[in-house]
Parts: C-alpha cells; sequence; structure tokens
C-alpha cells in the first residue's frame, strides 16, 4: 500500500499543529506498513480548515479539515481515506468555498510543493518570463499597460505608468523592489503567496527587470515572516541553480540577481519611500516626493516598487495577455484580488475572486457570517486606515471606484469584521493610537495630530464639551489628511470619519457605552 499526503507547511497551518499532524502520519504510516509520501504544500488559504490534509485518490485529492496529530489513525480505512470521518470534505476542488472563487495568482497554491520547480512549471510556471524573453521591454510593458494592472498594495496605481516611467528613465543601474512588508491588521496574502508558490513571485520580479531594463531585485520581508524569508530565500537558491536568476535567465542575455532583505519591524516601512530608507540602511522614514522613487530610488537609481500581489499578477498578465487579464473585473477594476477575511468571521481565510463582488457576498456567501453567531455590525476594509461600514454599505461591490465613491477604499483587500458587541468609539480611538505608535516623525500633522486625535476622542467618550470636541476632531482629520508627507497620516482620518459618520452614537456615549 502507497499513499501520498498532502499537510501544509505554511504559518497559518503549523500554527495550529501542522507540523505534529505529519510526523504523526508517518509514524502511522510506518506503524501499519505503509508506504507514505508526505508532500509539505503550501496552505490552500482556507485558514478555518487548518490543518487541512489531503490524500490522492484515482478521482482526485480529497481532504479532512482540522486535523489533530491524536486524529491521525481514524483518517485511514483499509487502503484510502475515511470517508465517514468527520472532518471529510470530499474532492478539495470541488468544496463550494474552492470551486466558486476564480484564481489566478493563487492557482497553484497548496497544489504543489511550493520549492520544486518542475511541479511549478509543470502546473503553468515561467509561461509569462518565457514569453517576456520573446518580446520587447516596450511590448511587456504594453501588456501590462493593456491588463489595467493597479497596485495590489494599496494606492492602486496602474503598474503600466510605473514600469514605464522606470524604463525611459536614463541610468545604468536601475532595480526592482518587493514589498513584502505586510503590516496591515487582517491581511496575510503576501505571506501566503511567499510560502506556497514563491517561484510566481521571482519570476513577476524578472518579468520587471525585463520591462524597465533592470538586473537587480530586492525583497523586502518583514521580520514577523521568518517561514516566508527561508522559503524564498531557498527558493532563490534553487532558481539560481536552475538557470532561472543569474547572468543568464533561461539562456538568454538578460541577467537578474535577486536577494532576501529583512524589515525591522516598522509599519511605516511599508510606504514606498521609508521602505527605501530601511533598505539603504538607514531609519525607515518617509522622503518628501518629489523625486518620484520611478526617477530616484534606491541609492538614487530608478526604482519599481510592487508589493507581492502585484508583481505575482504579472506573470499571469504576460502568459495570458493583457487583453485576457483585463476582460475579468469591474470598470478600472481589472483582473482578480485576493481579498482576507478575519476578525470575527466563521470562514476565515483568502478569497481570489474578479472584482466586483459585493462585500455582502464575500462576508456572507464565503465567510458564513460571524464566527459568535452574532449579527455582524461593522466590516473595515483596507487595513487598519481603513473606513468602517454598516450594514447599509455591504452591498457596494470590491472595487477601487466603488469603495472609494463611499469615502472608503480596498487597500490591501484586507477584510476584518466586528459583531454587534463591538465598541466603535473604542475604535476610533485605536485609529488614532496605531498612528502615533507607528508614525515615523516626520511630520507634525502625523506625529502630533495623532496623539491629539486620541486625547479628543477620549474626551468625547467621556462627554466632555461634546460639541467643541466634535468640531475639533472634524478640523483634526481634515489638517491630518491635507497636510501629513505619506498616507499614514493622510488616512488615520478614514476609519475615525466613518465612525462619526455612521457609528456617532458610540462616540457620544461614556466609555464603555455602548447603545442597543
Amino acid at each position: 500500500m502507497s499513499l501520498r499526503v498532502y499537510v501544509p507547511n505554511d504559518t497559518a497551518a503549523c500554527s495550529v499543529g501542522a507540523d505534529a499532524v505529519a510526523h504523526a502520519i508517518a509514524m502511522h504510516g510506518a506503524m501499519h506498513g505503509v508506504h507514505v509520501t508526505i508532500v509539505r504544500n503550501g496552505s490552500r488559504g482556507a485558514a478555518w480548515m487548518e490543518p487541512l490534509v489531503e490524500m490522492h485518490t484515482a478521482d482526485g485529492r480529497v481532504g479532512f479539515a482540522n486535523v489533530a496529530a491524536d486524529d491521525v489513525a481514524s483518517l485511514f480505512a483499509g487502503e484510502g481515506p475515511n470517508a465517514q470521518h468527520p472532518g471529510y470534505i470530499g474532492l478539495v476542488a470541488e468544496h463550494a468555498w474552492f470551486a466558486h472563487q476564480q484564481r489566478l495568482t493563487f492557482k497553484r497554491a497548496g497544489l504543489i510543493d511550493p520549492l520544486s520547480l518542475p511541479e511549478y512549471e509543470a502546473a503553468g510556471g515561467l509561461m509569462g518570463l518565457r514569453r517576456a524573453l520573446a518580446i520587447s521591454p516596450e511590448a511587456i510593458v504594453a501588456e501590462v499597460t493593456t491588463s489595467g494592472l493597479r497596485g495590489r498594495g494599496g494606492a492602486a496605481f496602474p503598474a503600466g505608468i510605473k514600469w514605464n516611467t522606470v524604463r525611459q528613465a536614463v541610468s545604468v543601474t536601475k532595480y526592482v523592489v518587493c514589498n513584502a512588508d505586510e503590516g496591515d491588521s487582517g491581511t496575510f496574502a503576501d505571506r501566503l503567496l511567499m510560502e506556497a508558490d514563491p517561484y510566481q513571485l521571482i519570476e513577476g520580479m524578472i518579468i520587471a527587470g525585463l520591462a524597465v531594463g533592470a538586473t537587480r531585485g530586492l525583497i523586502y520581508v518583514r521580520s514577523e515572516y521568518p517561514r516566508a524569508i527561508r522559503t524564498l530565500r531557498e527558493a532563490i537558491v534553487r532558481a539560481e541553480q536552475a538557470g532561472i536568476l543569474g547572468a543568464s535567465v533561461l539562456g538568454s542575455a538578460h541577467r537578474f540577481d535577486l536577494v532576501v532583505r529583512v524589515g525591522a519591524g516598522a509599519y511605516i516601512c511599508g510606504e514606498e519611500t521609508a521602505l527605501l530608507e530601511s533598505l539603504e540602511g538607514k531609519r525607515g522614514m518617509v522622503r518628501a516626493k518629489p523625486p518620484l522613487p520611478a526617477l530616484q530610488g534606491l541609492f538614487g537609481q530608478p526604482t519599481v516598487i510592487n508589493n507581492v500581489l502585484t508583481l505575482a499578477a504579472a506573470t499571469d498578465v504576460l502568459a495570458l495577455g493583457g487583453a485576457a487579464y483585463a476582460a475579468l473585473g469591474l470598470d478600472r477594476s481589472k483582473g482578480t484580488m485576493p481579498f482576507q477575511l478575519a476578525g470575527n468571521v466563521a470562514r476565515g481565510g483568502l478569497v481570489e475572486a474578479p472584482f466586483g463582488l459585493t462585500l455582502r457576498e464575500l462576508v456572507f456567501g464565503f465567510g458564513g457570517g460571524s464566527r459568535s453567531g452574532r449579527p455582524l455590525r461593522a466590516i473595515q476594509v483596507g487595513g487598519p486606515l481603513g473606513a468602517y461600514l454598516p450594514e447599509s454599505q455591504w452591498d457596494t461591490p470590491l472595487a477601487y471606484e466603488s469603495f472609494a465613491a463611499i469615502g472608503a477604499m480596498l487597500g490591501h483587500g484586507g477584510v476584518v469584521c466586528f459583531d454587534d458587541t463591538v465598541d466603535m468609539a473604542a475604535q476610533a480611538e485605536f485609529a488614532m493610537a496605531f498612528c502615533a505608535h507607528e508614525s515615523c516623525g516626520k511630520c507634525t500633522p502625523c506625529r502630533i495630530g495623532s496623539t491629539r486625535g486620541v486625547e479628543v476622542i477620549q474626551r468625547l467618550r467621556r462627554r466632555e464639551e461634546s460639541r467643541k470636541q466634535w468640531t475639533l476632531l472634524e478640523e483634526l482629520c481634515e489638517t491630518m489628511e491635507l497636510g501629513s508627507l505619506c498616507a499614514l497620516g493622510g488616512l488615520t482620518p478614514m476609519p475615525v470619519r466613518s465612525v462619526m459618520t455612521h457609528f456617532s452614537a458610540d462616540l457620544l456615549a461614556p466609555v464603555g457605552g455602548n447603545p442597543a
């Protein structure tokens, strides 16, 4: 008897016992004379099912959700999987949670051994790079422009415009920098991709290098992602050995070298210019713009800076063609977006779908509503700087323009849910406190404004001169929005204003008060 069993090796799965499960399966096989091949795949993104153990069968891979080490013996029945096991979910690909998604960026996540180049290529990897090598830099940029691909890190700036600016810049040295400093609360898509499909990021960075004339890339990863760092570094070594990276990319005349650099844990280093300062060995502080990093970026040279999801999506753009990619989505929000469900939600995890899905469809169709079983009251989209949305706005399509129209943003795709026990005044205060804690301190509106913001909200919650404090908070938000040097101070007013607009009763209630 021989079995092929998949046990995720990513951070989320291992945090709930996946390593112990893999060991138990190996021991069970040895004790019962069963030859078990254990593949430590990446996660499929269904955090609510982890550890999700899969077994290869003649019909496909069947899964068992939430497996514990003590539960391993009951997974087997005779020479195959035990379909009577309470965690049995049948063919994983046919499970509704996966089948109703439309995956491009994460199409291989959880399916392959993350470090196997043969498996990566067999599953469609390197198609985009091979096409990029066969066309001109101008043609690569044209495909990205046609695709409508926009920055997935939060700013949503058109990737084609950024790449073309760097391509046209005159310099002997140019860089491609990947922003993997994923610091927004409720977000984990960058980590999941780096751990589940690292070669896709590597391929995307090489494509960007070909497009703009860069021969060196750097991946800036937050220190809180040790498993992703190890995976990336090993993938880079194997890519170099296979001739994908180095002096001759896939036997071509193009060179591209890639290294991983680890951040020290500052949220502000997710801002592109602070990230560049950190890469240069300086304190992570925001630079004034202009000059733009596309013209004077890392070490003063033209630099492409995109986040993990943007660079990974570039592989699909080149493989499918810009027009095919642009056919997905809504309005000027093209392609697919990996949304991350977190907070008080029954089925947390990563859901990839074309832009246009509504927030209600995402949270209730995929997320299953609240984990507590209580009614949801607010949903924050876009990280700690995103707006808190009341139920009246949950039918808004998940698209850049649709969210901008209601004073909100998609950001990095993080979605955090709160049930009806939440104190929204505390959430408004948290937004200001977060900014005060994470500010680099370079500009006064952010450094001082956020601290004053905490104090004003606390006075509001104590009902101290409520009308005066309310007016002061409005003016403070305007000052931070218009006067801050970067998006940290400039966007902090967004969640505060959303509470003022939609949950004003909480702000005017006593501390701990939560009007019914």
